[in-house]
């Protein structure tokens, strides 16, 4: 669909790279270049489109008088995974390569995502802190991101269990519809049997309930350890890939990242994976601003 006219913007449907993007421009001129965002709507990588997220990225353009980039990366599961986070990737390359194009600073240009958006904002910054030829993505804003799948009973994941719209169940369904995955393992993958003894081990520094603060984990009950099965483990490696769960990054990236400003939500199964990732930037001396919805949800 076109997009709606806006008396305050130029709008206007392009391609980056063959990746479709819309761009919001606003009208009144610029003494000095603007501000750029580059926004990955979220809806589990199988739902969302430019389309859906439109007034938001108006919003965004005249509220922040910036340049505001809405990628319409490719949906799954008629494109298998990971196209939608190189999708991400290269509109965010192609932007930064040609910001001044469009009038913005190149060293003044965000990510930006809700969701499976803020996973690939992670994604498409822990991939791009090697990149000498670019500009340096100047901060990352994650809107109650999707960040690991290692463990679905963290406290936010117990006490939101039957949460309206994203349920605990839901999340690990829409998961494997993402990765095209047949949906029978999910009860294996929700009580954690995916996950090698070896990994819970490496990765319990960084994804652990005791790691949470003790005010969000009222009404908690640790889980008994599971059987591990490997015919589950080896159906659904991606799940344990940092590209799809890039709270499981090692430091040597994660103390390269931008600036964060993370968003959680108190009724949200995944308000403990913003609450992790918060504290894996702050560990790594990333700066971090964090507000937290108390009465929000996902």
């Amino acid at each position: 669909l076109p997009a709606c006219r806006d008396p305050k913007l130029f709008i206007k449907d392009l391609h980056f790279d063959e990746v479709p993007v819309r761009i919001y421009l606003p009208r009144v001129p610029s003494a000095s270049k603007r501000r750029g965002v580059i926004f990955f709507h979220g809806g589990c990588g199988i739902f969302g489109s430019i389309r859906s997220y439109e007034r938001i990225c108006r919003y965004l353009a005249r509220k922040c008088d910036a340049v505001v980039v809405s990628v319409g990366y490719r949906l799954s599961p008629e494109h298998e995974y990971p196209a939608q986070s190189l999708d991400c990737l290269t509109a965010t390359v192609h932007f930064l390569k040609t910001a001044e194009n469009y009038g913005v600073d190149p060293g003044r240009v965000i990510v930006c995502g809700d969701s499976v958006g803020g996973n690939f904002t992670a994604t498409v910054c822990q991939e791009l802190v090697n990149r000498r030829d670019l500009g340096k993505i100047r901060a990352q804003v994650l809107i109650y991101p999707f960040l690991q799948a290692l463990n679905f009973n963290l406290p936010s994941y117990q006490k939101n269990a039957f949460t309206a719209f994203l349920s605990r169940e839901r999340t690990v369904h829409f998961l494997l519809k993402y990765l095209n995955k047949d949906c029978s393992m999910k009860e294996a993958i929700l009580a954690g049997s995916h996950v090698p003894e070896r990994m819970n081990l490496k990765y319990r520094k960084w994804i652990n309930p005791d790691l949470i603060p003790e005010v969000f984990k009222r009404g908690y009950k640790p889980l008994s350890p599971t059987l591990f099965l490997p015919e589950v483990h080896e159906k659904t490696k991606e799940l344990l890939e940092t590209r799809l769960s890039p709270l499981l990054a090692e430091d040597a990236v994660v103390c390269r990242l931008p600036d964060a400003c993370i968003i959680t939500c108190e009724h949200d199964v995944l308000r403990d994976d913003g609450m992790l990732y918060k504290k894996r930037l702050e560990d790594n001396n990333v700066n971090v601003t964090w507000h937290h919805m108390e009465e929000g949800f996902h």
